[in-house]
């Protein structure tokens, strides 16, 4: 079974971002089987000058039901973009959010979340009426939203060389935190540029590694070389940022779902910012009759000046190739396809996102174990193997060759920290930095940021 992905990153009416304006609608009615009603939650969650991410909770007050549909019309010309945590689609006016794969059933009292971007022109005014199921509400419900906190926990002190008895939450942040496959860096200037799976490759920013705004995305006008692998969509996936030789280095992946038809491909930027990326060109690609996918691109700079690209999912793994430092594409004197790590069958081969990292005398490959992209439901947890050399072999804590299905958890879901992994790495002024998403228990896709220690053996932890 092959991966699926997010088309996007999730958001739900439960969270909205403080300071920013939110118009929230509460919708009654009728459910075609339960006479008891539901109820609708909308609200803006977030808004920008020609686009606004909406978020939707709808409350089922009747009887259990499989299989649900949400229906609503725009007033004023808006246009969805992409969503997440639904199958929707727009014509003219009329929007249809269906359930995704993973949530079908909507119990009595239950509730199902799911999130969207859209354009907006002049006006932006929220729905009329719901309807779901083809009947339009009229019942009411007490709203379950719990605003976010106000302050932040307090910030730890100095960097601990003993792991936490337990999993630490992520660290504070606020904003646009809503994110899929988050890569993150430190500008020259101290500011954070993040960018992360979505239509067309979405960018964020913050000044203090907490508050996160939109800035953006990659490609305004579109990726149309990458057509060929996405059939057509504008979701592109799996992003790795970095900044060398005074530029923004940018690898990113474009494919379907459980296909092997995918390409990496390379852009670069002197500032980062929106509108300025230039296409590099193709880097590696895939097929069908591949045993390895090409997404999920990691570039490592060695101190010798070697340039490296890691990438790969679920089949036999992840894989190691050469670049030419030159160009930042594909070595043509050294062509050769490493593999560093893989899981079992039995596993379902879930194996994919490598980082890799030098600390010391050792090369440390990150990886994301098991089940991304089914929400709360997701089992993703990230591990950690290392080598003396870039190449591997990479093996744990216990001595197990990653080739052989090894690794050391260093993260995992826990209470409300649903499948947290897709991580990236790197150091700030303070400390060792991870990033990566994690699903709440709504569904939706959030940042999780934590700080790396490393303990007496030489293994990174979190806390």
């Amino acid at each position: 079974m092959t991966r699926r992905r997010m088309v996007a990153v999730g958001v739900t009416a439960a969270v909205l971002v403080a300071g920013l304006p939110a118009a929230i609608v509460t919708v009654t009615a009728t459910h075609a089987r339960a006479a008891a009603g539901c109820r609708v939650d909308y609200s803006v969650a977030n808004q920008w000058p020609g686009g606004f991410t909406g978020a939707v909770t709808v409350t089922n007050l009747g009887d259990q039901i499989t299989g649900w549909v949400l229906e609503w019309d725009f007033s004023a010309g808006q246009q969805t973009t992409h969503a997440w945590a639904t199958n929707l689609t727009q014509t003219g006016a009329h929007v249809r959010a269906a359930n995704p794969d993973w949530s079908s059933v909507l119990p009595s009292n239950g509730t199902a979340s799911f999130g969207f971007n859209a354009s907006w022109s002049g006006q932006n005014p929220p729905p009329a009426s719901f309807a779901l199921n083809g009947t339009v509400c009229t019942g009411t419900a007490p709203s379950t939203s719990t605003p976010p906190a106000t302050t932040p926990p307090p910030t730890p002190t100095g960097t601990p060389t003993t792991p936490p008895a337990s999993y630490p939450n992520p660290g504070w942040v606020t904003g646009d935190i809503f994110v899929h496959d988050p890569t993150m860096l430190r500008a020259p200037d101290g500011t954070y540029l993040l960018v992360h799976t979505g239509d067309n490759l979405p960018i964020k920013t913050s000044t203090d590694r907490i508050a996160f705004r939109n800035a953006g995305v990659v490609w305004p006008n579109g990726a149309p070389w990458t057509a060929p692998y996405t059939g057509g969509g504008r979701s592109l996936w799996a992003p790795h940022l970095s900044y060398h030789n005074g530029q923004y280095y940018l690898y990113y992946s474009a494919s379907t779902f459980g296909s092997r038809r995918s390409a990496i491909f390379l852009a670069t930027s002197p500032s980062g910012r929106s509108g300025t990326w230039t296409h590099q060109g193709l880097i590696i690609e895939t097929n069908e009759s591949s045993t390895y996918n090409a997404i999920d691109p990691h570039l490592f700079v060695d101190v010798d000046g070697s340039w490296w690209l890691a990438f790969g999912s679920f089949w036999t793994g992840i894989k190691l190739i050469r670049l030419d430092p030159a160009t930042g594409r594909r070595s043509t004197t050294d062509t050769a396809v490493r593999s560093l790590a893989t899981r079992p069958s039995s596993v379902g081969g879930a194996i994919e996102a490598p980082t890799i990292v030098r600390r010391g005398g050792f090369y440390y490959l990150f990886a994301s174990f098991d089940r991304c992209c089914q929400g709360a439901q997701s089992t993703y947890r990230i591990m950690v193997g290392r080598s003396t050399s870039v190449t591997g072999p990479y093996v744990d804590r216990n001595g197990t060759p990653m080739t052989a299905g090894g690794g050391t958890q260093v993260l995992a879901g826990h209470g409300s920290i649903h499948g947290p992994g897709h991580q990236d790495f790197f150091t700030d002024s303070d400390a060792d930095v991870l990033v990566y998403h994690y699903y709440a228990n709504d569904n939706s896709a959030r940042l999780g940021i934590n700080l790396i220690g490393w303990d007496s053996a030489g293994w990174p932890f979190v806390f």
